[in-house]
């Protein structure tokens, strides 16, 4: 459908308070799910962050790769296995993710935006000591799995200041010297704290929390984070959105000013939730 001059610039108008408001404040998007996966949708999200980045935003990208670290692990004939949620990563597996994540992965994301005209700059965890990590604790043992125990942001600040878009791979270091596997959603929350960011979205493949969730009209805009251990004994947070929200939850508690889950099967779904009155996700604040 063909938009009309006057609607493109009503558009450009009524989004014109809202760039006021990001402009020059550090937003942190958690990069995955179908987004990643689907060529249109990947497309679309590049365009989103360039768009963020002219009009002044600091946009930091954080992503994950599970599904292309399962394609490698498969291809070298060795099986993924998940623990609680958590992909158990043995010495062989964390090479594997080091080279998918930080490697190819992370560089394809870096010629993607750049193909986009946008300025962009590959990092990951390892990158000046930027993330510092334990070995988990866990009733079974997860491996070479990290929990973050510092984040070191100078390296993200000092790109941003240059113009760069940080995309950041989510492998970090331990006391030991040996690499671990970190999950991307926790890493992007503590990212966020650190950075005092405005604003923390995590892309997923669902339209947001939703009351009943088998009827998506049920969607639940906007949550105070003290509302959530009530949502959670109602069974309205349940299964593998307990981790999402938790992270949202504790970079509110940290200081970020709000944190968004949207529907990243919806193109350009960061400009609906930045720059219009209704959003599509749920915010927490």
């Amino acid at each position: 459908m063909k938009v009309s001059d006057k609607d493109r610039a009503e558009v450009l108008v009524q989004a014109l308070p809202y760039i006021q408001q990001y402009a020059g404040k550090t937003i942190v998007v958690k990069y995955g799910g179908n987004a990643m996966i689907n060529e249109d949708l990947k497309d679309a999200v590049m365009r989103d962050l360039v768009l963020m980045q002219l009009v002044g935003i600091n946009v930091v990208l954080v992503h994950g790769g599970g599904p292309e670290i399962s394609g490698m692990l498969k291809k070298i004939g060795k099986e993924s296995r998940f623990i609680n949620g958590m992909r158990y990563t043995d010495e062989e597996t964390v090479e594997i993710v080091q080279m998918v994540l930080a490697g190819k992965v992370n560089k394809d994301l870096v010629q993607l935006l750049e193909q986009h005209s946008g300025r962009a700059v590959g990092l990951c965890g390892l990158d000046g000591n930027m993330i510092r990590v334990q070995k988990m604790p866990s009733a079974e043992d997860l491996g070479y799995v990290g929990e973050i125990t510092e984040v070191n942001t100078a390296i993200i600040r000092s790109a941003t200041k240059d113009g760069y878009l940080p995309i950041i791979a989510t492998v970090g270091a331990g006391p030991d010297g040996k690499v671990y596997n970190i999950n991307a959603d926790v890493a992007a929350a503590r990212i966020a704290a650190e950075l005092g960011a405005l604003k923390l979205i995590l892309m997923t493949d669902v339209r947001g929390l939703l009351r009943d969730r088998g009827d998506e009209s049920t969607l639940i805009p906007v949550v105070n984070v003290s509302e959530v251990p009530k949502l959670q004994r109602q069974g309205i947070i349940s299964g593998g959105m307990i981790p999402k929200i938790n992270c949202c939850v504790e970079a509110v508690r940290r200081g970020v000013g709000r944190a968004h889950i949207i529907d990243g099967r919806m193109p350009h779904s960061i400009l609906v939730e930045l720059f219009s009155d209704e959003g599509i996700g749920t915010m927490f604040y």
